[in-house]
């Protein structure tokens, strides 16, 4: 969650005039903001969040003690193969967050077999994305989605419509578990040399090679 602050500040004269700030992290915002208060000249300081709800200083406080325990700064990549011959496909995602002060990686592949094109694997994909997510416990937090798929990015964004009906299906189940989960999605499309960790567990999985595990990184 990327926080704002908003403020009126006065001058020893009395001058009055209002600011806004950039987005940043909540720990960033309340920094600035107790510095701000100690000057004493800023007045009515605000927090607001990208959906423009207001947070209190102490409520603030309390959402970064709380969220330091659970997964939080989580981004996203994805990818799906399909093996036009074999009629499989090949699912691959890699998350990465920070819990308890560390920065972790989680890696998952899996290969089905009911579905027809490369874009149903993608889509696939970032569903079984969806998925780890719920079993690591994420929620009401916003999470950047990374991958190389146009198709599944810009139609998820509704930058693109969608004419059929199997892709429509899986939007639906997307956009059904990102409203259960909470979860505030931004997406990034990227080239495929770019998503080459999630593009090669996708590969593993067609190969029959399965892969979960979730490590410490730098």
């Amino acid at each position: 969650m990327d926080i704002r602050i908003e403020m009126s500040y006065q001058t020893p004269k009395g001058t009055t005039t209002s600011f806004q700030s950039e987005e940043m992290n909540p720990g960033k915002a309340i920094l600035i903001a107790e510095d701000l208060e100690k000057s004493g000249r800023a007045k009515q300081i605000k927090f607001l969040d990208s959906r423009d709800t207001e947070w209190t200083l102490k409520e603030l406080k309390k959402f970064i003690a709380e969220i330091e325990t659970e997964p939080h700064n989580v981004t996203v990549y994805f990818d799906g193969g399909f093996d036009q011959a074999l009629r499989h496909s090949g699912l691959g995602c890699v998350i990465y967050y920070e819990q308890n002060g560390k920065s972790l990686r989680l890696r998952k592949n899996a290969q089905v077999e009911e579905l027809d094109t490369n874009n149903e694997a993608e889509y696939a994909a970032f569903h079984l994305a969806l998925q780890e997510l719920a079993f690591m416990g994420v929620h009401d937090l916003p999470v950047t989605f990374i991958g190389d798929s146009q198709v599944v990015l810009h139609q998820l964004s509704g930058e693109w419509p969608c004419y059929e009906i199997e892709l429509s299906k899986w939007i639906d189940r997307i956009e059904t578990q990102l409203d259960k989960l909470g979860i505030d999605p931004s997406y990034q499309l990227v080239s495929r040399k770019l998503n080459k960790e999630a593009d090669q567990l996708a590969t593993q999985a067609l190969r029959g090679i399965n892969i979960t595990g979730t490590k410490e990184v730098n």
